[in-house]
């Protein structure tokens, strides 16, 4: 049965972030007044997670949709036990064929991050999907950088509105210190807080693994400026950590929310299905 056919269930699973959502079939088309209702609880909850789905790479691709455009640059990877259909599919995974990874980002932790920061269009969304996960480990933390943001004292929230940092991307880097952060990696330059479209609420722009620096701030005083935002935007009132089941599928609000992973025992396989939205309709 198609899941238009009854009202979803909305439930918050953390006091300041993220929504449990029931009741859906997210196979085939979805009701069309279905696409309003889900992107303003995508606004509201920054975090949507849907259990017990058993969707293809066409049917989460169409769920993307729903809050944009899909983003068909962003494929890497392949999964020869599924039809791989749509464009713009990446598959996130350590399992190894010949040695090589099918996916991408396999290994271990990944430190806090916004998909698509070093891109001067960022991505609006990120949807991801459960086919396979480790026994332990490997959970994603959501943080909230709207309430990080409404956390800090009144004169520091006036004094970073005005400022700008530097984001950098190098492919499959999961760790800040890992990461390259010469010019000629990947990167743009943000705002260091932005206002999200949907809700007009404040949140900060900036992560751990690809913010370089802050600009016109590289000295001392901005590192140590850039160190304490990220142990703020870290604290655990701000976090909420998902447990992956296989069938989960989660969107998540790149405008609003970092997002991290766990480490897990590199010999237990993980395979999720990744679709980017794009911060253009």
């Amino acid at each position: 049965m198609n899941g238009s056919a009854v009202e979803p269930l909305v439930e918050a699973v953390h006091p300041l972030l993220g929504a449990r959502i029931t009741r859906l079939d997210l196979r085939g088309l979805l009701d069309p007044r279905l696409k309003q209702t889900l992107r303003e609880n995508l606004a509201e909850y920054g975090v949507l997670y849907f259990p017990q789905q058993s969707i293809d790479p066409d049917d989460q691709s169409a769920f993307a949709s729903l809050f944009g455009r899909v983003d068909f640059a962003d494929t890497n990877g392949a999964n020869p036990n599924e039809r791989q259909s749509t464009p713009g599919v990446k598959y996130i995974s350590n399992i190894r064929e010949e040695g090589k990874p099918i996916g991408a980002l396999p290994d271990g932790e990944m430190h806090f991050h916004s998909d698509g920061s070093h891109r001067k269009t960022p991505y609006r969304a990120t949807t991801l999907y459960a086919l396979e996960v480790p026994r332990s480990g490997g959970e994603t933390r959501f943080a909230s950088m709207t309430a990080a943001f409404e956390a800090l004292p009144v004169d520091l929230r006036s004094e970073l509105e005005g400022l700008s940092a530097r984001h950098v991307f190098n492919y499959n880097k999961t760790l800040r210190e890992n990461m390259r952060l010469e010019d000629a990696a990947a990167h743009a330059i943000h705002p260091l807080v932005k206002t999200h479209p949907d809700t007009g609420r404040k949140a900060l722009y900036l992560s751990r693994l690809m913010t370089r620096d802050i600009v016109g701030r590289e000295n001392e005083e901005g590192c140590e400026l850039l160190a304490f935002l990220m142990d703020h935007c870290e604290q655990e009132e701000f976090i909420y950590e998902h447990s992956w089941r296989p069938g989960d599928l989660v969107i998540w609000d790149n405008r609003s929310v970092n997002h991290a992973r766990n480490d897990f025992p590199p010999d237990q396989r993980r395979l999720l299905r990744r679709y980017t939205v794009s911060d253009v309709d």
